[in-house]
């Protein structure tokens, strides 16, 4: 049988892992954990390969435990950081905590008789900790000595901003971390990006040292384009999982413009497309790139994850604005995410009332003609479209029951110059 070992590394998602895991995980149902830091109300597509991390390993029968880190979370984890973070109010990491969790849910089942998620925040114990007790049990089983030789730690110490105490207490408080999983449901196992190797072997020792056992870790490969860019870095920022921050479509679009050499190991990493299904699409990418089916199949997929298939069908209607269909019943919102950066003015709504408003008027007052003769002459040449569907008469008029949602006109020039029209 396969285990999640196997799993794990045929996608590509093993980059270390501790002696003797391949063994556990082949006899045993584990526990295990994955940490995700508050700095913010919701997860970013940087989070995504975490995230299924933890849901491969429940789909293999074993236990997920996701800490929502609202005690390291005041701290600031320095991994993979060149300075120190700007530390948050207990107010806003609570906030931040409770938008990670609604999102977790589409991804988790806490409801599992057999081996259910759990969510925890490491606030409940970290916050009833006093200082000198934390030093004495727990502080004196690190040595600075063994601390700087983390990669995290050497890193800032190398850079002008150094580390302070504060991050670099952050280890030792991951640590304990792993003590109380360990102790409270029995975890044996702390996986993550492998910029937390450090931390998570920091608290396979503590686990050694004050309770004689053997716990694991695993990590996988920080992911990267096939260019060498870091992934999910993109012009327009951050693609964030929740959708008030990334629209469903411009998150479809993102996965859509996925490079033909990236498409393969996404597939592997964010979807649950089993090896048959994922060969059968390698082999499309090969033999007829110009067709993009491979990237068709990781938008829905991913897009369905995380907003439904609902949302899916959505973007994938709202993609037909870019190929020149009529898109007068689309959704107003999505076009407008579609046109996010297209100039637009604002029009009475009492203007389109009655017979309406005269397209001649409408281009030159959008300033897409310079004036009304030029704009009648651009309408009878055919090159004025008003909802993607040409204009052809001059003496055509635009009512309010025409426009998208009654909200809004996407008026054309040409092939390329567009203009939003909004109805106010």
């Amino acid at each position: 049988m396969t285990t999640l070992l196997d799993e794990f590394s045929w996608r590509g998602m093993v980059y270390d892992a501790t002696e003797g895991l391949a063994e556990v995980l082949a006899k045993d149902r584990v526990t295990a954990y994955i940490g995700f830091d508050p700095t913010a109300s919701s997860l970013h597509v940087g989070s995504l390969l975490t995230v299924m991390g933890l849901a491969r390993l429940q789909r293999f029968g074993h236990a997920p435990i996701a800490i929502v880190g609202g005690g390291t979370g005041m701290i600031g984890d320095p991994s993979g950081k060149s300075q120190e973070r700007v530390l948050l109010s207990r107010d806003q990491i609570e906030t931040n905590v409770a938008g990670i969790r609604g999102q977790l849910s589409r991804f988790l089942d806490f409801d599992g008789a057999a081996n259910p998620a759990r969510i925890v925040d490491n606030a409940d114990w970290l916050g009833a900790i006093d200082l000198l007790s934390f030093l004495r049990d727990v502080g004196k089983h690190f040595t600075v000595n063994y601390m700087l030789q983390k990669e995290s730690v050497t890193r800032r110490l190398e850079s002008e901003e150094g580390i302070s105490y504060t991050e670099f207490s952050y280890l030792v408080l991951q640590a304990y971390d792993f003590l109380q999983l360990f102790d409270r449901y029995g975890c044996v196992l702390q996986m993550g990006g492998s910029d937390q190797w450090g931390n998570i072997t920091a608290g396979i020792e503590l686990i050694r040292k004050l309770r004689a056992k053997k716990v694991h870790g695993l990590v996988w490969p920080l992911m990267k384009t096939a260019s060498g860019t870091k992934f999910g870095k993109t012009e327009a920022g951050t693609v964030w999982l929740d959708a008030a921050r990334t629209s469903p479509f411009r998150f479809y679009q993102f996965w859509l413009n996925t490079e033909d050499r990236d498409a393969i190991s996404y597939l592997k990493c964010f979807t649950f497309l089993d090896r048959d299904a994922i060969a059968v699409l390698e082999a499309a990418i090969n033999t007829a790139p110009e067709k993009r089916e491979t990237q068709r199949v990781l938008a829905r997929e991913v897009t369905a994850l995380v907003h439904g298939r609902d949302q899916v069908t959505r973007a994938e209607q709202a993609s037909s604005v870019l190929f020149g269909e009529d898109i007068a019943t689309l959704d107003a919102d999505d076009v407008l995410a579609v046109f996010e950066d297209v100039p637009s003015s604002e029009v009475s709504a009492a203007e389109f009332a009655g017979d309406g408003l005269g397209v001649v008027d409408l281009l030159a007052r959008v300033q897409l003609a310079t004036s009304k003769s030029e704009a009648r002459r651009l309408v009878e040449s055919g090159g004025v479209y008003v909802n993607n569907r040409r204009i052809s008469d001059p003496n055509t008029r635009l009512r309010r029951d025409q426009a998208i949602g009654g909200r809004l006109f996407v008026v054309r020039k040409g092939q390329k110059q567009n203009h939003i029209v909004r109805v106010t």
